[in-house]
């Protein structure tokens, strides 16, 4: 089978602002749907393989871990509203990138300070540190073409005042943090379901295994 994408069978079924929905006519009269945030020529399925190893992600997801006086260590989540369920989910921070993430020199790590901020309240000191884990992973990619980058975000603080969710942009809703030691952590991995039992998303369960397994 050619697994090259001829760019003129790529036809816009649906465009808005911020979701598209796309038909790939792989081969004769055979379709192929996927939704995605991208313009058609900026399609992953466009690419070339050099492109695509280093293209950018559609978004950020970071694994803030606080480090609190007495030698605390806490997993920083909160309860973010999702429309796609209707209810408030445990999430963690997470955001997509926007154009001046894109030109500085490091977009990946410019996007998870200002999303830390923009969600928690908190700014990133020159002492904290963050840093990449992956730079690029498929969401779901049977259906769409989205991306995000996981991060880690250690940052050290002396007290929870800084903390706020004030600074919530266009549709976001937050309820709530929650600050979760190892043991809590742990409950809600194995689990699968925070303390009001709902389910969460899978970029959650992957920041409570990267807090798992790194703390």
């Amino acid at each position: 089978m050619n697994t090259e994408i001829d760019k003129n069978n790529i036809e816009t079924l649906y465009e808005t602002r911020f979701l598209k929905c796309y038909d790939i006519m792989y081969a004769k009269d055979r379709h192929y749907y996927i939704a995605s945030r991208r313009e058609k020529a900026d399609l992953a399925a466009n690419m070339t393989d050099s492109e695509a190893r280093a293209m950018l992600p559609d978004a950020v997801t970071v694994a803030v871990v606080l480090h609190l006086p007495g030698n605390e260590t806490r997993l920083l989540m909160s309860y973010e509203y999702r429309y796609a369920v209707g209810q408030f989910l445990l999430s963690p921070v997470a955001g997509l990138l926007d154009t001046e993430d894109k030109k500085s020199a490091e977009p990946l790590i410019s996007a998870a300070i200002r999303e830390i901020k923009e969600e928690s309240g908190l700014t990133v000191k020159e002492s904290d540190k963050v840093y990449v884990l992956n730079p690029c992973a498929y969401c779901t990619p049977g259906m769409t073409d989205e991306s995000n980058a996981f991060l880690c975000a250690e940052i050290t603080l002396d007290s929870l005042e800084e903390l706020n969710q004030n600074g919530a942009e266009g549709s976001e809703l937050f309820d709530g943090f929650e600050l979760l030691d190892r043991k809590r952590a742990q409950e809600i991995y194995k689990s699968g379901r925070d303390e009001h039992g709902r389910f969460y998303s899978l970029a959650a369960w992957t920041v409570l295994s990267i807090f798992l397994s790194l703390f």
